[in-house]
């Protein structure tokens, strides 16, 4: 008889064509009834379970060979949707809303390819069919209407209200929040049908909001009866037989460090030093394995819940309490079995030896983080003190080991977030009283250091053994995402190394360390932490990003976690039957997988409903305090308005429909909204104040108005700079004429007709003379230098920021004036260039204190932006190594800023050494350039043209771009002031570096045609 993997690998052969029944009959040689009838049998399996698909030919295949994927479908509240794909290789692929063929969020679907982008472009598809439905209840509020209700889901991924017929309501009133169980599910025009099984009061009682989100999220409140008979026959006291092979510890010191309201204490720990010098760290766990044996009612629970759910005002625990508070509880002063990891380290922190085996323990004293963090404090509590005076030895070791781990970690390249955390208090009814910051001090570090190191010495140790073992990975981050974050960095001034496509984690914790402290330090960790993939659990050990780790695993909370209690069940076989039995392997190593994907899963929930319960009692908390202000910070941009949070971490929305004052323009890359008419800028990061406008219990959501935004910490800039060189320095030659009117209408932004003050002769370069435009007669002027007024490179376009008088140009990838110094790593011919613009950024600085600019540590600065010692560095870039297949910048001087391209695949554009600063063309596609805000334009001349280069020059500076040419003259007004200005004094090296600030669109946002450029 023919088996199920037999079939389905014999479908997914690549000679394989759809067939009918008959001929898979004939195929596989299928004669006698009984054979034929289960033969059709399993192919109704495969079918109803979505692993094979039959066409209207009747014929048979697998989804993947008949332009069809098998995955999750994830909704979105606006009605579109996402296919997850099953084959984790795929990319995910989008479900316009009119395409959702009545599936709803989380079901399993089959999904037909309908559109595949270019190059690897986005992939758009129509569901095919819902193989399994995952929503069979749904959690909502009761409607009434004459003879009929509907159900309006908590769930806004459910898109469409729950129709229920009156003989349905079973007593459900109006207002009611509801469990409705469906019936049919929606078809066509036709809604979902469902009928009420469960009243949880009015929406306006106490209480109901928390129990409608443990509904939504099916969290079980209460244990089976079979489970809690189970743990209640559990001893509440060790016997002596349980002692027989484990090691006795129970005459060390050992302690647990935990939070004030914490019961469920499942690790301690201790430190000593020894004779040579080396620390011994234990890390004692609850022996949990101990008491709940694989395929009892208390295992398959455990299994099913996943992980123990922390909402606001309960804990819905993984084990019942008599375990989890109890026996498994590690409670001072009293007998209790654990799984201890025993390592030693080297001065350097470095393990030399480690153990992990079976033990007894007493634990000496349950220490709290506040305690601990007052005993470690330069003044401790004289009472305190006198308490633990036996243990403070102990402590300071505990506080030296940690970090010397954490050091290490840092070194290797570890990603260490330090967001602030907060904490609702409630009152006995539920009602918000506070929200307080949870600190994060020594004492937190210690055990979280303690922690990692055994996870990791357990992952690695059992490794080796290829044994089966469930492995927490965290994979590298999507390089979308990755550029999308170097692009939104290089607005703050800041870079960060890379190779290729790629980046070391190490790369970005120094990036972190460089931004701590300052304003930006929480948005730019924020929009990091968006950019990387969630952390999983898997059977393979695929390494961890975010801790630089080889091997990592969960070992430490197997009261809390179900697979920390999968390894615990492992590292007991191991330790007490030797090798693992062949059998015994293969059916462990085909569970893991399936226990892999049910606690990620299971984790992802408890996230939800924790976040979730976070965001109703933050809205509760702040309904009294409708139409008071607060300061707080952009925490987001979107399309539709912007996320401010406030200093007590609540976070609301200013609609993009309440800011009147003008239209805004959503720039994704800058992630950011710019005024039309005003030009004014709102980006992550900017401090504001906000009026609190509404608040709604039932959406969990704060709505907020904008009141003011504090002005951006203003520093002198290189052009601000060179604006005090052109108003202090008499010396400069005499004033030119505008530049834009290029002889013979040619002359573009550059060209600088009467630019008469350059060294150069014919015409001049002055201070911004043309990119590299083509004008005619003695207009000619070239963009060579090595140096740029803006803050960042790459080809993103720039803008005049008019209501504060700033400029800001939107780099794309990694080039940018902070951090230059770091990565120039220019073509050899393009070091003189670099150093003779060097010379020139040093005069400007000295003409510019000479004139009353301010000059900061880190050189000339603009509008709180960083800049590097050495702006004449600041474009040169990632030369070489970002994409080596792209071309560079055509820098005459050989000061290309692209190298080899800096834009993730985009190439650079034409100006002089680094001026690859105009256009949008790393994010737009073939999109042009905007025209612009107010005479400002944004993206520069041909911006993002269809081959994806940049434009030829900077627009940042380009004010009114529909000026003074007419017909095809590009012109500038910007850019004939700069060439006019009092330049002759100003060195020729700095004057044709700063060619590339001059260019841009005229504005007029018709498609320009591309010339061909002259080469001299």
């Amino acid at each position: 008889m023919i088996q199920r993997e037999q079939l389905l690998e014999y479908m997914k052969e690549s000679d394989y064509k759809p067939m009918t029944y008959q001929e898979l009959e004939k195929q596989f040689q299928i004669t006698g009834a009984q054979d034929f009838k289960s033969f059709l049998k399993l192919l109704n399996e495969l079918e109803n379970d979505g692993h094979i698909v039959r066409s209207r030919t009747e014929r048979y295949g697998v989804p993947e060979r008949m332009n069809l994927l098998r995955g999750r479908l994830q909704a979105h509240a606006k009605g579109f949707g996402f296919l997850i794909p099953e084959d984790r290789d795929h990319p995910d692929v989008y479900i316009h809303a009119n395409d959702m063929g009545g599936a709803m969020n989380g079901d399993t679907i089959l999904v037909r390819i309908t559109t595949r982008g270019a190059a690897g472009g986005k992939l758009e598809g129509e569901v095919a069919k819902v193989v399994t439905r995952a929503n069979t209840q749904i959690v909502g509020l009761f409607q009434m209407n004459e003879g009929y209700a509907f159900v309006l889901p908590d769930d806004k991924r459910i898109g469409r209200d729950i129709f229920i017929p009156k003989e349905a309501f079973h007593g459900a009133m109006d207002g009611h929040k509801v469990v409705v169980h469906i019936l049919s599910y929606p078809e066509g025009r036709a809604a979902a049908e469902g009928e009420v099984i469960e009243i949880l009061g009015h929406k306006n009682d106490p209480g109901v909001d928390i129990i409608s989100i443990i509904r939504k999220h099916r969290l079980p409140e209460s244990f089976p009866d079979e489970v809690l008979e189970e743990a209640t026959s559990v001893p509440e006291v060790i016997a002596e037989s349980d002692l027989i092979g484990r090691r006795d510890l129970r005459s060390k010191r050992i302690v647990t460090i935990d939070g004030e309201d914490a019961k469920d204490l499942d690790d301690a720990v201790n430190v000593e030093r020894l004779d040579n010098g080396n620390y011994v760290l234990g890390v004692h766990i609850a022996d949990v394995s101990y008491y709940v044996r694989e395929g009892s009612p208390l295992d398959r629970e455990a299994y099913n819940r996943g992980c123990s759910v922390y909402l606001v005002d309960r804990v819905i625990p993984m084990l019942p309490h008599r375990l989890s508070n109890g026996i498994c509880s590690l409670n001072p002063q009293v007998d209790r079995l654990t799984m201890s990891c025993e390592m030693e380290f080297d001065e350097n922190a470095k393990v030399v030896r480690h153990d992990v085996f079976t033990s007894v323990i007493k634990t000496s004293e349950r220490m709290t983080y506040t305690n601990v963090r007052k005993l470690l404090s330069d003044e401790p509590e004289a009472e305190l003190l006198e308490r633990y005076a036996y243990l403070m030895d102990d402590f300071r070791l505990m506080q030296e080991l940690a970090g010397k781990l954490r050091n290490r970690r840092m070194k290797r390249g570890a990603i260490d977030f330090d967001f602030e955390e907060s904490k609702i208090l409630v009152d006995a009814s539920g009602k918000p009283t506070d929200i307080v910051k949870r600190e994060r001090a020594i004492a937190e570090q210690i055990i979280e250091e303690f922690m990692l190191a055994a996870n990791e010495t357990v992952a690695e140790h059992f490794h080796w053994l290829k044994v089966p073992f469930l492995y927490r990975i965290h994979e590298d981050p999507d390089n979308e995402k990755l550029q999308h974050f170097m692009e939104f960095i290089t607005n703050f001034g800041y870079t960060v190394r890379g190779r290729g496509n790629t980046v070391h984690p190490q790369a970005l914790q120094s990036l972190l360390n460089e931004i701590k402290g300052t304003k930006e330090e929480r948005v730019i960790s924020t929009v990091m932490l968006r950019s990387m993939k969630q952390a999983k659990y898997d059977a393979l050990s695929t390494g961890h990003f975010g801790l630089a780790a080889e091997f990592y695993s969960h070992f430490t909370s197997p009261i809390r976690r179900y697979p920390d209690l999968i390894i615990h069940r492992v590292i007991r076989e191991v330790l007490e039957q030797g090798d693992m039995q062949a059998k015994r392997h293969e059916y462990l190593s085909s569970r893991m997988e399936d226990i892999a994907k049910q606690s990620s899963e299971r984790e992802r929930v408890a996230v939800d409903a924790e976040r979730e319960t976070e965001a109703l009692k933050k809205a509760e908390f702040m309904m009294d305090k409708v139409g008071e202000e607060f300061e707080g910070m952009i925490s987001s941009v979107t399309s539709f308005g912007i996320f401010v949070e406030l200093d007590n971490t609540v976070e609301g929305l200013i609609r993009l429909s309440d800011m009147h004052d003008d239209y805004y323009h959503y720039h994704e890359a800058q992630l950011a909204l710019i005024g039309e008419r005003t030009s004014k800028v709102y980006r992550l990061g900017d401090e504001v104040k906000v009026r609190v406008a509404r608040v709604s219990t039932e959406e969990h959501t704060i709505d907020f108005e904008m009141v003011d935004m504090q002005p951006r910490q203003k520093k002198i800039g290189l052009i601000d700079a060179l604006k005090a060189v052109r108003r202090g320095d008499k010396r400069g030659g005499r004033r030119g004429e505008a530049a834009g009117s290029g002889a013979g209408g040619r002359g573009g932004v550059g060209a600088a007709k009467g630019a008469r003050g350059g060294k150069r002769g014919k015409g001049g370069t002055g201070v911004a003379a043309s990119g590299s435009s083509k004008g005619s007669g003695k207009g000619k002027a070239k963009a060579d230098g090595g140096l740029s007024s803006s803050r960042a490179s790459s080809s993103l376009g720039a803008r005049k920021d008019a209501a504060s008088g700033s400029v800001k140009v939107d780099g794309s990838q990694s080039v940018s004036l902070k951090g230059a110094r770091d990565s120039w790593r220019g073509a050899d011919t393009g070091k003189g260039a670099a150093g003779e613009a060097e010379a020139g950024a040093a005069s400007i600085r000295k003409r510019a204190v000479e004139s009353g600019a301010s000059v900061g540590d880190e050189g000339v600065t603009s509008d709180g932006w960083r800049s590097s010692k050495s702006e004449a560095r600041a474009l040169a870039g990632l030369g070489g190594d970002r994409s080596s297949r792209k071309r560079g910048g055509k820098g005459k001087s050989g000061a290309s800023a692209s190298g080899e391209g800096n834009t993730f695949g985009k190439r650079s554009g034409k100006g002089a050494a680094a001026a690859t600063l105009g256009g949008l063309s790393a994010a737009s596609g073939r999109k042009r350039g905007s025209k612009g805000v107010n005479g400002i334009s944004f993206s520069g001349e041909g911006a993002a043209s269809d081959n994806g280069s940049s434009g030829k020059g900077i627009a940042g500076v380009t004010l009114d771009g529909s000026g003074a040419g007419g017909g095809r003259k590009r012109t500038s007004k910007s850019a004939g002031n700069a060439a006019a200005g009092k330049a002759t004094g100003v060195d020729a090296a700095k004057a044709r570096a700063l060619d590339a600030a001059a260019k841009g669109d005229s504005g007029s946002g018709q498609p320009r045609k591309r010339r061909k450029q002259t080469k001299k």
